[in-house]
């Protein structure tokens, strides 16, 4: 993440034997790995839909990769909270999991339009690892065999009290204040090959070294990669320079500082909150569109309409347009309007597979709260014409309706 502003009642041993053979392969142990798995087809794609590719978290989604639970339906959630021999946890295991529950879990509830919920599970007490927080050289760019060595401890200390087979998403919360715990480390870790424990294949964990209270919307963030999700933020190679580049406020993906962290449209469609019917495929020609806001909580009983317009440009890419507004997990947001976006599959996750284009490419808004204040006037007004750079596309707001949908003219 880039820095800016109870008992299963399975027998000890028993469960220690199965975690313990697992962790023969911990040498394989990547934090950013490709996990392969089944395609699983998604006949409501479309012929707009992209191709998913081998790339890690690749954005296409002409089919789901197996190997991530899809939160299409309520899932389970166990927190499990570590302490160390050489620190006294100044903070329960109740304070730290109010932390992030229920704000973790309401952000899917509002982004999924209700077709998802996250149940955590905090365990009551902090289990303590056998060695101090400091020997395990806890850190943002971790070598793997100290990633290891924490992973094989915490797993085995874990194990005494919890029957893995029973959740589907796993969070270790290491003790805030312990002197060896870095914030910066807070990331989704990815194994080449599954640990088997209580026949259950645990195919990845959120470690979890956040301060107290912790960074806003950090396990949002962090959950959607256990949904296959990138990173969508621009890490500069020297460590220097803004983050915040390809995206900035405008996808939790990019950054949970956020204002208008809402997932994008596309990563919607890819994780199946929007049906087919609420995606337009865009032909050559002109077409008009009504795009419902993003993060308007549709009616009940019905699906809210248009959400995502979308010309494919290539093989691996395609423009999507959707509207924003000030609602929901956007809430926040100092700007309104139409969004446009250059979505492609290749680029693996932190690559840009996601790119915000900047309809007022000359301004710049909110310096005062954006993350990335040239990106956050990017959306396109009512009466605003913008013309996609080295694309045949030009997108104009015509109108806005009563319920604050939009009137959008594509034409290709």
């Amino acid at each position: 993440m880039p820095r800016q502003q109870t008992p299963g009642g399975v027998d000890r041993c028993s469960r220690l034997r199965s975690t313990g053979a697992a962790f023969t392969s911990l040498t394989a142990l990547a934090a950013m790995s490709l996990v392969a798995g089944p395609a699983v087809a998604d006949s409501g794609a479309g012929p707009c839909a992209l191709t998913r590719t081998a790339a890690h978290h690749s954005l296409g989604l002409d089919t789901w990769n197996g190997a991530y639970p899809r939160p299409e339906r309520t899932l389970d959630a166990v927190m499990v909270f570590l302490s160390f021999p050489d620190h006294r946890p100044t903070v329960t295991p109740q304070e730290v999991a109010g932390d992030h529950f229920p704000a973790t879990s309401e952000f899917f509830e509002r982004a999924s339009y209700g077709r998802f919920r996250l149940v955590p599970h905090p365990q009551r007490e902090w289990a303590t690892m056998p060695r101090p927080s400091t020997a395990y050289g806890i850190q943002r760019d971790w070598a793997p065999e100290d990633r290891a060595a924490y992973l094989r401890d915490a797993v085995a200390t874990a194990d005494v009290r919890v029957d893995f087979s029973r959740y589907d998403v796993v969070y270790f919360v290491a003790d805030p204040d312990a002197p060896g715990v870095d914030s910066d480390a807070t990331k989704v870790v990815n194994f080449d090959r599954p640990i088997r424990a209580d026949g259950t294949d645990l195919r990845r964990i959120v470690t979890v070294f956040e301060q107290h209270p912790p960074d806003r919307n950090v396990l949002a963030h962090e959950t959607g990669h256990v949904f296959d999700l990138p990173d969508l933020y621009h890490r500069p190679t020297d460590g220097k320079g803004d983050w915040d580049t390809y995206v900035g406020d405008w996808d939790v993906m990019g950054s949970q500082f956020g204002m208008a962290p809402d997932l994008f449209a596309w990563h919607k469609w890819k994780l199946g909150w929007l049906e087919a019917s609420q995606v337009d495929c865009v032909r050559s020609g002109s077409s008009m569109h009504t795009l419902q806001p993003l993060a308007q909580t549709p009616p009940t009983g019905g699906t809210g309409g248009t959400r995502l317009a979308v010309v494919r440009t290539g093989s691996g890419s395609a423009i999507a347009v959707e509207a924003r507004g000030s609602a929901g997990n956007d809430g926040e947001t100092c700007t309104e309007g139409v969004l446009v976006y250059r979505v492609r599959n290749e680029p693996a996750s932190g690559g840009g597979p996601i790119e915000v284009l900047d309809a007022h490419p000359r301004t710049e808004a909110c310096w005062d709260r954006s993350v990335y204040p040239p990106l956050a006037d990017a959306p396109l007004e009512v009466g605003e014409t913008y013309t996609v750079p080295g694309e045949r596309i030009t997108i104009e707001v015509a109108d806005r309706t009563p319920s604050g949908a939009y009137t959008v003219k594509i034409t290709t």
